[in-house]
């Protein structure tokens, strides 16, 4: 069963289209393919398709360059260590603790 439908003007593409709402004077409204297309793409569950499970998709995940402080090796970690916060292990050392 679908509500009442209103006629309105798509403030992204200028089309005529209608909507399941009664639009207000002054309040932006998009036909359903704009407003679509504004919208993030959601993977299974809802959630944003990220590794974290964060809602910003913008962001991209970066490595930053280290020098294990047990074994000296050249390695990468997803955060950017403080100076003079905790020594950065590579994975091979942090496994071991």
């Amino acid at each position: 069963m679908e509500g009442e439908k209103f006629k309105a003007v798509c403030s992204e593409c200028g089309e005529e289209c209608e909507i399941p709402f009664e639009p207000k004077e002054g309040r932006p409204v998009k036909c359903n393919d704009c407003f679509k297309r504004g919208r993030p793409q959601r993977g299974f569950g809802g959630r944003d398709n990220n590794k974290f499970g964060g809602r910003d998709n913008h962001k991209q995940r970066r490595d930053f360059n280290v020098v294990c402080a047990e074994c000296g090796k050249a390695t990468t970690v997803p955060f950017k260590p403080t100076q003079g916060g905790k020594p950065v292990l590579c994975r091979d050392c942090f496994k071991k603790k």
